[in-house]
């Protein structure tokens, strides 16, 4: 990984010596002057214009608005959107084997990452190679640093006819800064004030050079933050909510463990009373959770475009990220399908006869921790210019992402053939929550790697410009070609193949496609007050076949204060790499077998069992449409508000066969395929859970609604300073998945707002930000949502606050903190281990922060 990254670090440096590029040709000078002024391509919509507002809502996150923020991590920054929902995928609490550990993704509506498309400059970028929870694919938002970014453009209107698949949900185009003339030089640090400690260092250096015909701008970003585990967080960190109402979710793989004698299960005789449940041992291993994982990351990215005539101009932009973090939990858990025994002649067996070890786990091996590397390199070179009016671009693109997760000797990894030699030389006690030998624990454990790759490559021509003209309006046309190809590797460590690796979840796929697309858009200028845009693109998949998706849209200007606007399209999208070539991959999930404990009064309470996931290649593509009616009105000068009435509806939605479905279907027999168990023991009809078989299907529906609403208030005082006030309000009416309202139910809250003040004077400046989520109920069952109610899962209000003060022209000084009054997570008990909703709430609390930046 470490030579890839001194690979990238050359392409910088080709990126670097290619020097400068600039500007498109300048207008004609008999143009009028109207057309003179600056034309800029506004997200979901290929055609420039003149203004911002266009007929699709688009919510725009400038740089002022970054700074004011406090945030250096764009998973920070995005998570806090009123527009953001279920499957905001982010390193809280990720510390799975089945997902890409260091990463985080954005969900815009709660449609999940898959269902928005993340752009880079207007073009995609290479999906990272671990998938999320299994197989989901996304762009991972960490390898962007926010020290370069312009501007985040977000589309809350689906653009399938503009780009193509995963524009679902909406847009996030991430917009990086160029044309940047000298020096800026900027260093963070801060830390939590609380009982976890947190800590989080960042620098950045942007440089610029260029004149009239040329510019290269480079960025290099660091990155760096310390771990909060589980044991920091108190009451947060355990899985036994019970002492505060909640559910007791301690894993049923002990230690002490539980063992088969004679065909009955007893536990351990030194088992403490207050892990007795059952014939169980149970085990907490919340305190192992990394609730926020260490993480480093460094990244340059290089931008240079040159004029080499009046019309034709070149630009490269060649980035690379290399991002460094731990993973894991609680040590190994083992359970009967590992095959342990322990002989009679054990010096340590208790019960002096062969018993085989049913639930137990190596705490003295130490927790298991993968040491998580990440490497991603994107280029980009092309051409584009001015042909007789019609802007044009011809560009190439090559994307990659690597991933390696690496797991020693000394982090936990233990290996069951290893384990059972030294328990049949009597080296290895497993009775009695004994910690053992050095030296034995280092024969048991082993050293694994798993690695994945994820390549793009892309090939896009595009022109616009004045088609023709219809009556006394010219009809804007953009129209392109696009080529594409892709192939995801997820590969884990061939000790998993062979089944020595026990207890963890582990994930394989393995596919490639390629793809080519043809769109048009059209703006149709109607009246001096009222326009059309149609647009429509074809896309071609080598694995499933074409899709054709139109858009249409209209905007209305009555007067010159208000803009009324409506848009409806059609889109997909198209089954990810890794839900089509997806090997068998295991997952752990708690629930109680109710026909056993029905049948042989035995499992009665929530264990965790595996499921294994194979993929499917006869996955189609997902099927959506959405529609948005709203307005903006200038009321003055200073102030503006818009509202939004928006719905989306998605058919034919790729999910995980509902495990639950399966189980009822199959695992009431004895002898199924699907649903396989453990042989009986003596007096009983149904053995022991084994594995649960399942797989991805063309299943699922989901819809949503509801309204956005933003106002924008900016005041000069000429005494007093300036003042900007701004809300974004975001109410979702519903969000129905599978015939089932979600809304106002669990990690679905109705209602989410973000409130900002700003005061500026001369040197001086204030930021005042308020981040709002509703209420919601408590986690109930799908069956249960709509006929019984739950309890309430409290609303709750974050309060930023930042200060700067400008010591000299090239001198800014600020100091912040995010969650001033130290707020903790709303309590969520039904189903969740900590006692909260991490897909929610953040419980990282109050961190406080100071900044210099210096610019020459």
């Amino acid at each position: 990984m470490k030579t890839n990254f001194k690979y990238s670090l050359c392409a910088l440096a080709i990126g670097a010596a290619f020097a400068s590029p600039v500007s498109f040709a300048q207008d004609q000078e008999n143009q009028a002057e109207d057309d003179a002024l600056e034309r800029i391509q506004v997200t979901g919509s290929r055609i420039s214009r003149t203004d911002m507002e266009g007929a699709s809502p688009v919510e725009v996150i400038d740089r002022e608005s970054i700074e004011a923020s406090g945030f250096n991590n764009l998973q920070q920054l995005l998570e806090r959107l009123p527009s953001a929902g279920v499957g905001t995928f982010s390193t809280q609490g990720n510390s799975q084997d089945t997902t890409a550990n260091g990463a985080a993704a954005i969900s815009l509506r709660g449609f999940g990452a898959d269902s928005t498309l993340v752009l880079l400059n207007g073009r995609r970028v290479a999906v990272s190679s671990f998938a999320e929870g299994v197989a989901n694919s996304f762009v991972d938002i960490n390898s962007i640093p926010v020290a370069a970014i312009e501007r985040i453009d977000i589309l809350k209107d689906g653009a399938s006819a503009i780009y193509g698949s995963d524009a679902v949900a909406g847009v996030v185009n991430i917009i990086l800064r160029d044309d940047f003339v000298g020096t800026e030089l900027t260093a963070s640090h801060g830390g939590t004030t609380g009982d976890a400690n947190y800590e989080e260092t960042s620098m950045s250096l942007v440089w610029g050079t260029g004149g009239d015909d040329s510019n290269t701008t480079m960025i290099l970003d660091y990155w760096k933050n310390t771990s909060i585990t589980g044991a920091e967080f108190g009451r947060n960190g355990t899985a036994d909510q019970s002492p505060w109402g909640g559910n007791d979710f301690r894993s049923s793989r002990g230690f002490p463990g539980s063992f088969i004698v004679d065909g009955e299960e007893q536990p351990d005789p030194d088992c403490p009373e207050d892990s007795l449940v059952g014939t169980r041992c149970v085990f907490d291993y919340g305190p192992y959770a990394q609730i926020f994982p260490e993480a480093e990351r460094v990244g340059a990215i290089i931008q240079s475009r040159k004029e080499f005539s009046r019309d034709v101009e070149g630009y490269i932009e060649v980035a690379a990220q290399h991002n460094r973090s731990k993973a894991g939990g609680a040590p190994t858990p083992l359970d009967a399908d590992a095959g342990l025994y322990v002989p009679a002649d054990h010096p340590n067996n208790p019960w002096g006869e062969r018993v085989d070890i049913n639930f137990f786990r190596t705490v003295d091996a130490g927790p298991r921790i993968w040491d998580v590397e990440s490497d991603t390199l994107r280029f980009i070179a092309g051409l584009r210019g001015d042909l007789d009016g019609w802007v044009w671009d011809v560009s190439y693109q090559k994307g990659r992402s690597e991933g390696m997760q690496t797991g020693s000797r000394e982090q936990g990894w233990v290996r069951t053939d290893f384990l059972q030699e030294q328990i049949n030389a009597g080296n290895y006690n497993p009775f009695g929550g004994t910690i053992n030998d050095p030296e034995v624990i280092n024969d048991i454990t082993t050293s694994l790697v798993r690695r994945g790759e994820s390549h793009l490559t892309a090939v896009d021509a595009s022109i616009a410009g004045e088609a023709f003209q219809l009556g006394e309006h010219w009809v804007s046309m953009a129209a392109g070609l696009e080529y594409r190809e892709e192939d995801v590797f997820d590969q884990p460590d061939d000790q998993f193949q062979r089944g020595l690796i026990f207890g963890t979840e582990s994930v394989q796929a393995e596919a490639e496609r390629d793809q080519w697309a043809a769109y048009v858009e059209f703006l149709i200028p109607i009246t001096d007050q009222l326009e059309a845009t149609v647009a429509g693109r074809y896309d071609d998949y080598s694995d499933f076949g074409s899709t054709f998706n139109p858009q249409f849209k209209l905007q209305w200007r009555p007067t010159e204060d208000v803009t009324l606007r409506a848009s409806y399209g059609e889109g997909f999208r198209a089954p990810s790499l890794a839900q089509i070539g997806l090997g068998p991959s295991q997952v752990s999930t708690f629930f109680i077998d109710e026909y056993r404990c029905e049948t042989d009064g035995e499992s009665c309470v929530p264990l965790d069992y595996t499921i294994v996931f194979s993929g499917s290649e006869d996955l189609q593509p997902e099927e959506s449409s959405s529609y948005n009616i709203g307005g903006i009105w200038q009321v003055t000068d200073a102030f503006d508000i818009s509202a939004d009435y928006w719905s989306i509806e998605q058919d034919n939605k790729i999910v995980q066969n509902d495990f639950e479905n399966v189980y009822n279907e199959h695992c009431n027999d004895q002898d199924s395929e699907v649903c396989e168990r453990r042989d009986p023991l003596p007096g009983d009809e149904l053995g022991e859970l084994a594995v649960l078989y399942n797989t991805y299907v063309n299943l699922s529906s989901q819809e949503a609604a509801g309204v956005d609403f933003s106002a924008n208030y900016n005041w000069q005082l000429q005494d007093i300073g300036d003042v900007r006030l701004g809300l974004d309000w975001s109410y979702m009416s519903k969000f129905e998945k599978d015939g089932i309202d979600y809304a106002g139910e669990y990690e679905y809250p109705e209602h989410r707002w973000t409130a900002r003040a700003e005061w500026g004077r001369d040197a001086l400046g204030v930021n005042l930000n308020l981040n709002y989520i509703g209420e919601f109920e408590d986690y109930q069952a799908p069956a249960n949502i709509e006929s019984s109610e739950a309890r309430m899962v409290d609303k709750q209000l974050l309060v930023d606050l930042q200060a700067y003060y400008d010591v000299t022209s090239e001198l800014r000084l600020t100091i912040g903190t995010t969650n001033l009054f130290d707020e903790e997570p709303p309590e969520a008990f039904n189903n969740d281990l900590y006692g909260y909703a991490p897909s929610v709430h953040n419980p990282r609390g109050r961190f406080v922060y100071s900044k210099v930046s210096y610019s020459f």
